[in-house]
C-alpha cells in the first residue's frame, strides 16, 4: 500500500504532474494539425503565409498589412518559410528559393505544417504559463489544475492549430501578467520593465493585446495602496511598451497610411453570421456560446465563482488579474462583430478562475477527503471537455468544403469550368479550369493568379473593403467573369440570414445563380464533420435572365 509521501496523487502534484499535463496538451494539439490541406479551410492562414513569403520574395521587412497588425506573426511565420526553405534547398529537394516558392503555392502544406506546429508550440507555451501564473497566485495545486483545465479546451486546442494571431498574443499577454503579479509582490524595476516589453509584444501581434496593460496599473495602485508609489517606474514600463511596439513593429510609423486604411477595414459593422448585437446579447453569445462549449455548465459555474472567490491571493487577483479580464471581456462585447477566437486570450484566466473556485471547494473538506476530492472533482470536469474536443476534432478532419471536390472528382467532367469561393488547393491537380472571386478583378482563373503570386496588399486592394472575399463582393460589371459549368458557393446561406444588410451581395449570387440547378448540399454534422453550408450549382449555360428570379437564385 503506497504511502502518503509516495502516493500518486503526491507524485502528480510535482513536476511529473506538469510533465503530464504538457504532454497531454502538446498531443491534444498536434493530433490532427495537418486537418484540410492541402486545401486551406481557414479564410485568413492563405493570406498570412501569403504575406509571408511575399516578404522573402521581394525582399522587405513591411508586411504591407496591419488589420491585426499581426506584424510579430508576419516575421515568425517568415522565420519559418526560411528554415523549411533552407532545409530543403540544402537537401537538393528545391534547386532555389524561386522554386521553393512556386511549390508552396501548388502545395501548401510544404509550410502550412511547420507553420501550424509553430502556433501548436506557442499553445502548449500558454498551458505552461498557465501554470506559472497559478503557481504565483496561490501555489504548485492551483497552478496544475488551472494548466490541466486549458490543456484539454476545445476552443484553445482548435485555436492553436491554425495559422493566426490569437494564440501568439495571448502568450505575451501572459507573460506581461506575470510580471505584474511580481509588480504586486515586489516591485522590482525589472518587473515593470519586462511588463512593458511583453505588453508591446502582445500590442504587436493582435491590437486587444494591448488590454493586458490593465494588469499594470492594477499592480501599481497594489503598490501605492500599500504605501509604496512608483510612478516612475510606471511611466517607465508604459514607454518600454510604445518602444517595444515601434521596434519591433515600425512600418506602423513608415507606411501609417497602409495602417489607418487597414484599421478602417478591419471596423467594418457587419460581416455575414458575425455581425454582433450590442453589449449584453454579445456578452450572453460569449458566454452560452465559446465559453460553455468549452468549459461545460461544471466549468462555468466554476470560472463565475472563481472571478469572485477563490483559493490564493485574492488581494492580487482583485487588483491586477480581475480588472483585466472584465476589461477585456468588455471590450470585445461592446464590438459591432463577435468571434468565438476573440474569447482565446481570456482562456487561461478562465481556466485560472476555475481551479482557484476549485481548490477552495476542496479546502472546506478535511485534509484526508480533500486529498481525494479534489483530483475526483478535477476529473469530473476534464472527461467531458475532453469528449468535446475530441468530437470537434474528428470533425476538423471531415470538412463539408473537402466533401464537396470529393463529389466534383467523380461528377465533373474534364475541361469543366469550376467556380469555388474557398482556396480548394486540393483541387489543383484535377483537369478543370478553376475561377476564384476578386473582387474589383471579377473571378480569376487559379493557376494564372498562383503563377502570378498575389499577395495580401493585392488581396486588399481588390476586395474593395469587402469583408469576404467571395462572389457577393466582386464587381458586377465583371460579374460574367465567373460563369461556369459549376458554381461551389458557401458565403450564400449566410447573406440570406440578414437580406436587409446583405442584398447587393445577394443580387450577385442570384444572377450568377439564376436557371442553375442544385446538384449537391453538404451541412456540417456535430460530431462527424465541420465547415459551413456548401452548396455545389450546375449553371445554366448559356446564362440566361429570368424575367422573375426565383428566392433561392437557381432551380
Amino acid at each position: 500500500m503506497p504511502t502518503a509521501r509516495n502516493s500518486p496523487w503526491k507524485v502528480l502534484t510535482g513536476p511529473a504532474g506538469l510533465c503530464l499535463i504538457l504532454f497531454v496538451a502538446a498531443l491534444l494539439r498536434i493530433d490532427g494539425v495537418g486537418f484540410g490541406l492541402p486545401a486551406l479551410n481557414d479564410a485568413d492562414e492563405p493570406l498570412f503565409m501569403a504575406t509571408a513569403v511575399e516578404m522573402l520574395s521581394k525582399p522587405t521587412l513591411n508586411p504591407g498589412w496591419f488589420g491585426h497588425p499581426g506584424t510579430v506573426t508576419f516575421y515568425s511565420l517568415m522565420l519559418v518559410v526560411l528554415l523549411v526553405g533552407g532545409l530543403g534547398i540544402l537537401t537538393g529537394r528545391f534547386a532555389d528559393f524561386d522554386t521553393f516558392a512556386a511549390s508552396v503555392y501548388t502545395d501548401p502544406g510544404i509550410v502550412f505544417l511547420p507553420a501550424r506546429l509553430m502556433m501548436v508550440a506557442f499553445g502548449v507555451a500558454c498551458v505552461w504559463m498557465t501554470w506559472r501564473l497559478g503557481k504565483q497566485l496561490g501555489g504548485n495545486r492551483i497552478g496544475l489544475v488551472a494548466a490541466a483545465i486549458l490543456a484539454v479546451n476545445a476552443v484553445h486546442i482548435e485555436y492553436s492549430q491554425i495559422i493566426r494571431t490569437d494564440v501568439q498574443a495571448s502568450l505575451f499577454m501572459l507573460l506581461c501578467a506575470q510580471s505584474a503579479l511580481a509588480i504586486a509582490q515586489d516591485g522590482r524595476r525589472r518587473d515593470y520593465l519586462f511588463a512593458g516589453f511583453f505588453a508591446g509584444l502582445a500590442c504587436a501581434t493582435k491590437w486587444p493585446g494591448a488590454v493586458v496593460g490593465v494588469t499594470l496599473i492594477g499592480a501599481c495602485l497594489c503598490r501605492w495602496r500599500s504605501g509604496v508609489a512608483e510612478w516612475r517606474d510606471f511611466v517607465f514600463s508604459g514607454l518600454a511598451a510604445a518602444a517595444t511596439l515601434f521596434v519591433v513593429s515600425p512600418f506602423l510609423l513608415i507606411d501609417h497610411a497602409t495602417v489607418l486604411q487597414n484599421l478602417s477595414g478591419e471596423a467594418r459593422p457587419l460581416h455575414p453570421g458575425a455581425t454582433g448585437g450590442g453589449l449584453f446579447d454579445n456578452l450572453g453569445w460569449y458566454i452560452a456560446g465559446p465559453l460553455f462549449s468549452s468549459l461545460g455548465i461544471g466549468g462555468l459555474l466554476l470560472v463565475g465563482g472563481g472571478l469572485v472567490w477563490g483559493a490564493g491571493d485574492r488581494h492580487r487577483w482583485a487588483w491586477v488579474i480581475l480588472p483585466f479580464c472584465l476589461t477585456f471581456l468588455c471590450l470585445i462585447a461592446i464590438q459591432s462583430l463577435r468571434w468565438e477566437r476573440w474569447i482565446v486570450p481570456l482562456l487561461p484566466f478562465a481556466a485560472l478562475a476555475a481551479a482557484r473556485a476549485l481548490c477552495a471547494m476542496a479546502d472546506w473538506l478535511p485534509a484526508p477527503r480533500a486529498r481525494v476530492a479534489l483530483p475526483v472533482a478535477l476529473g469530473l470536469l476534464l472527461i467531458p471537455m475532453v469528449v468535446t474536443e475530441r468530437l470537434e476534432a474528428a470533425g476538423r478532419r471531415q470538412d463539408t468544403r473537402q466533401a464537396a471536390s470529393a463529389w466534383l472528382r467523380d461528377h465533373a467532367p474534364r475541361g469543366s469550368r469550376i467556380l469555388i469561393e474557398n482556396p480548394a488547393f486540393d483541387l489543383l491537380d484535377e483537369p478543370w479550369q478553376l475561377l476564384y472571386p476578386m473582387g474589383s478583378a471579377g473571378c480569376v482563373d487559379v493557376h494564372d493568379m498562383l503563377a502570378g503570386r498575389i499577395g495580401q496588399s493585392e488581396v486588399e486592394d481588390r476586395r474593395q473593403g469587402g469583408a469576404i472575399v467571395d462572389v457577393g463582393h466582386v464587381d458586377m460589371a465583371r460579374l460574367d467573369s465567373c460563369r461556369a459549368d459549376f458554381a461551389v458557393v458557401t458565403n450564400h446561406i449566410r447573406y440570406r440570414a440578414d437580406r436587409v444588410h446583405f442584398r447587393e451581395a445577394l443580387r450577385r449570387y442570384d444572377r450568377l445563380l439564376a436557371g442553375g440547378r442544385l446538384r449537391l448540399v453538404v451541412r456540417p454534422e456535430p460530431g462527424i464533420s465541420s465547415g459551413p453550408e456548401v452548396h455545389i450549382v450546375e449553371l445554366a449555360r448559356p446564362p440566361a435572365a429570368p424575367a422573375v428570379r426565383r428566392a433561392a437564385g437557381y432551380d
